[in-house]
């Protein structure tokens, strides 16, 4: 049975397949199109899906939407009413694609697809815990759920019992946290639904002295159940979130690109620390109500990977799970599933321990490509020897864009798609960011390290849980090991951990693995394989154009290596290589 997940028109397009409860495909629309956070309808990523399990659209049992369109279409008039006229602004500019597009999916799966199928609606906070409960190792567990908004909801929490998922309790829009991040995302000059990662990675170089004033904004109770503030927020009938309140309050906001002051950053410490308190609060009245021992996050708000590391140290919670594409689009993972398990009552058959679900390049797809281009490279059929020659191009401090195997599924790279280098160097982040990533200066890297080795540098949760595989969770390094990494070391002594186990990724492994027997610090930079502004790469076009339009010096795909200055600079955008 072929049970076909989607979830596109808010944030990010994405569709997940599944056969007999097992998941055959998953992928963002982003990947495909080039499009970063790529909400159209997901072709691409659908027919991707398709290709990947050998059958067409027709074969396809059922398919499921990861929202109520006439539900959500219910609240966006009443908030709109509600607001009248001054709405009238946001009302018309949504209008059209309403009529067009969002209540009518069934006749736009027929346009693209060319085929007549039924549609089964998950409500949007049921499919988000479907993503994290139905593919987790728990057989019951707690559930949260925290985003900006879905129909109505934008926090819930239930209890997850085998194949059944019961949501007790709601929290309702225009209260929401993730709006409430977002807001202050915005006008710390970042893009709203974009860079609130960002934020996170800004807050540890302030101190939340704002945490008191911003208390204003929210109501909090014992329980984590809250209330914001209305009075100073304007997104429910306009264009932009904060209001002149909200500005009278703070001081005028921060234009994008401008200076990142001190002001700024204490209060993204102070946004990041409120954060965590509420959840923090949330959290503990769960166990209180549920007395689980397990925990399964998804929603936007489960990106926080800072929020997330500090979960099983402040509550009574022992086991942990994350959806890795905690966002929208991991509501096509848990709508196929939630059809699966919960809808037709199939028994459970997976645990998504691996984020490794995207298409895969074989070496001899790779090769026609570099021959075609004409692109000058080394081959090895000794993965040992290439992996030798790899570890010591990267200990000689050069930066390698490693394309290996099945692309990564959620907003991660995880050693799939990964842009690797030397963390033992204290100047390779200042490196990265001129010669690659072209980004903000406070942002910090990622390092990845084998499970078996993290205990000895983190100060991480053992066992060492499954979100920690997706570099969902930020913990501090271990003091004494934070001279032998300054490039992954935050300024507040934290890393956002990416651990890697061999049954997930062989050959990212033994990479380590071996960098460590050379470097004596089994660790590596791990940053997506992108550069500012542009999703991460998907093909080996993408890969070699990202190479040679960057500083990256060498790109490993697959059995082949691939040198910047072995190839002229001017061919990764002439014509040859825009033909793709």
């Amino acid at each position: 049975m072929y049970i076909l997940g989607i979830s596109c028109f808010y944030h990010d397009g994405a569709a997940a397949l599944i056969k007999d409860g097992k998941i055959v495909a998953a992928a963002e629309q982003e990947r495909f199109s080039r499009k970063k956070h790529d909400f159209s309808f997901p072709k691409n990523a659908i027919e991707y899906c398709l290709r990947e399990a050998g059958i067409t659209i027709n074969e396809v049992d059922h398919v499921g939407f990861y929202e109520k369109p006439l539900v959500k279409f219910d609240r966006i008039l009443s908030q709109h009413l509600e607001m009248w006229p001054k709405s009238f602004l946001p009302f018309y500019l949504a209008l059209p694609s309403w009529i067009n597009e969002k209540l009518r999916f069934r006749r736009v799966l027929k346009k693209n697809l060319k085929a007549k199928k039924d549609i089964l609606y998950i409500p949007h906070h049921l499919s988000h815990a479907a993503s994290c409960f139905l593919v987790s190792p728990f057989e019951k567990a707690a559930i949260l759920t925290v985003d900006g908004v879905g129909e109505w909801q934008t926090t819930t929490f239930g209890v997850g019992d085998k194949n059944e998922i019961k949501l007790q309790k709601e929290i309702n829009f225009p209260h929401s946290l993730g709006l409430l991040y977002s807001a202050i995302t915005g006008y710390l000059g970042f893009k709203v639904n974009n860079d609130e990662y960002k934020v996170m990675g800004l807050a540890p170089y302030g101190s939340p002295i704002y945490l008191e004033k911003l208390k204003k904004l929210i109501d909090v109770k014992d329980d984590g159940s809250y209330q914001l503030n209305m009075n100073y927020f304007c997104y429910h009938y306009k264009m932009t979130m904060a209001n002149k309140k909200f500005i009278a309050e703070f001081g005028a906001p921060r234009k994008p690109e401008s200076e990142v002051t001190q002001y700024h950053k204490d209060l993204a410490a102070s946004l990041q620390k409120l954060l965590e308190e509420i959840l923090i609060k949330i959290l503990n009245h769960i166990y209180s109500v549920t007395g689980q021992k397990n925990l399964c996050i998804a929603g936007g708000v489960g990106l926080n990977s800072v929020a997330n590391g500090k979960i099983l140290k402040n509550t009574p919670f022992e086991n942990i799970y994350i959806q890795p594409a905690a966002g929208d689009a991991g509501g096509a993972i848990g709508t196929a599933f939630y059809i699966y398990n919960s809808w037709l009552k199939m028994p459970r058959a997976q645990v998504q321990t691996s984020a490794f679900l995207g298409p895969e390049f074989s070496d001899e797809e790779i090769q026609k490509y570099l021959d075609e281009k004409e692109i000058v490279y080394e081959e090895y059929n000794d993965e040992s020897e290439l992996n030798k020659k790899v570890v010591q191009l990267i200990f000689d401090n050069k930066v390698i864009g490693w394309f290996q195997g099945r692309m990564e599924w959620g907003p991660r790279a995880l050693g799939a798609r990964s842009i690797l280098s030397n963390p033992c160097n204290p100047d390779m982040k200042e490196i990265l960011n001129l010669k690659v990533k072209h980004r903000e200066p406070f942002r910090p890297f990622a390092p990845v390290v084998c499970a078996d080795d993290a205990p000895a540098y983190f100060e991480c949760d053992t066992p060492i849980s499954l979100p920690t595989d997706f570099m969902l969770m930020v913990y501090p390094i271990a003091e004494s090991a934070r001279e032998k990494i300054p490039a992954v070391t935050h300024v507040d002594g934290s890393g956002r951990l990416q651990t890697i186990r061999r049954d997930q990724n062989p050959r990212y492994y033994d990479l380590i693995k071996e960098f460590g027997k050379l470097s004596g610090t089994p660790i590596l930079i791990n940053t997506s394989f992108n550069i500012r502004g542009e999703p991460i790469v998907c093909t080996p076009h993408d890969a070699y154009r990202c190479m040679m339009g960057t500083g990256i010096d060498c790109l490993v795909a697959g059995k082949f290596l691939i040198s910047r200055d072995d190839n002229p600079k001017d061919m990764w955008d002439s014509e040859k290589m825009a033909k793709d």
